[in-house]
């Protein structure tokens, strides 16, 4: 016996929806995992399309999406195979901006116009020739996309500027468990990894993120040369990988500083909940995951102050401008050196983090969305 489909709150069939991922941000696929996992639940049908290394690590199938595997690149092939699975759909949602071009192309020329929801996550980042084909294809989305949501305010000014029509800004929660770390908590773990990462009697400093030009590792190397004068001498665990590694290794080395790196790590939460600060030195971020994670776990964070960071920390971190690491080494010394502050901030900062969108509250804001976009229109 054939099965029949369970009616939705959209009608007598379920809403069809196709997802987009490029599959490169770790970020954007925890919440096309979340999203598609709550759309489901909700009587809607989701195809996620994503190359297979995405679907092995966030299992889109176990939350009842099906999953179509369409490579990272922009060649006629992938987009074949995006248009084919985007060939039924009610509507498309794209994350990121190479995702987001690879479907406009995929829907370009269709007799029936199928609406195209875009949601940046973060800005591209590149330099020279690069930067400008960027700002070319942000154009190219922004004005096929019938709605941009955008994770934070400057992203929704900037695709306005580049000519949305319809810019919102959207509710994006930090998806997964959490396990807070109590201000007293006697946890066995943090012993053991400060002792694994050579943090015994000395203050923990960690960072996290890909060894790449905007996260600003530079400066908080130049940072680091300041602390070499405090006794006991701090500790800096940068975790993440990427081109400049042999660059920063150098000068760690050659400058004696005290900082390790360790490459990409999949226990983030236990190495925020080891540290005394967490540090976010970056050139811009949108809606920072390590930020999130520090606020949840009740690190303090020092922070730049830039992109959607103050939005999104409030008064619960220390911020400071780009590029200055007289400023960033001062508010670490500080820091370490105030009981005091370092209380007042996590305290903030669980509260900061309270206010952030749930889950449900995120997924409940997209199907508005959808649902806006879907509904018959009555005739005039």
């Amino acid at each position: 016996m054939t099965p029949v489909s369970s009616p939705s709150p959209h009608g007598q069939l379920p809403l069809r929806t196709v997802q987009v991922l490029g599959g490169g941000n770790a970020a954007s696929s925890a919440h096309v995992r979340s999203l598609a996992a709550g759309l489901v639940a909700r009587g809607v049908k989701v195809t996620v399309c994503a190359p297979y290394e995405a679907d092995r690590a966030y299992d889109f199938s176990g939350v009842g999406a099906d999953h179509v595997h369409v490579p990272r690149s922009s060649d006629p092939v992938s987009v074949a195979a995006l248009r084919a699975a985007c060939a039924n759909a009610d509507l498309v949602h794209a994350h990121g901006l190479h995702a987001s071009f690879r479907t406009v192309l995929a829907l370009s020329g269709r007799r029936v116009r199928t609406p195209l929801v875009v949601t940046w996550h973060d800005r591209a980042h590149a330099d020279g020739a690069r930067a400008h084909m960027l700002r070319v294809l942000e154009r190219r989305v922004v004005k096929a996309a019938t709605v941009v949501l955008g994770t934070t305010s400057p992203l929704v000014d900037r695709a306005r500027l580049t000519g949305a029509r319809d810019a919102r800004l959207a509710a994006v929660a930090l998806p997964g468990p959490r396990r807070p770390l109590e201000p007293d908590d006697p946890d066995r773990l943090r012993p053991k990894v400060r002792a694994e990462l050579g943090a015994i009697g000395r203050p923990l400093l960690i960072a996290v993120g890909s060894l790449e030009r905007h996260r600003g590792y530079d400066v908080l190397l130049d940072a680091a040369r300041a602390w070499r004068r405090l006794d006991p001498v701090p500790l800096v665990v940068i975790a993440g990988e990427g081109p400049l590694r042999g660059e920063l290794q150098g000068r760690i080395e050659e400058e004696g500083l005290p900082v390790r790196l360790i490459g990409r790590r999949d226990d983030v939460t236990d190495l925020l909940a080891a540290a005394d600060l967490a540090l976010l030195p970056s050139r811009w971020e949108a809606r920072s995951v390590l930020a999130q994670e520090a606020l949840h776990a009740r690190v303090p964070l020092v922070a730049t102050n830039v992109g959607g960071i103050p939005e999104l920390v409030g008064d619960a971190a220390e911020l400071v401008p780009y590029g200055d690491a007289k400023a960033l080494a001062e508010s670490v010394v500080r820091l370490l050196g105030d009981r005091a502050r370092r209380d007042t901030l996590t305290a903030k900062g669980a509260r900061q983090a309270a206010s952030w969108p749930t889950e449900d509250e995120t997924v409940a804001q997209v199907l508005s969305v959808y649902d806006e976009l879907t509904q018959p229109r009555p005739l005039p």
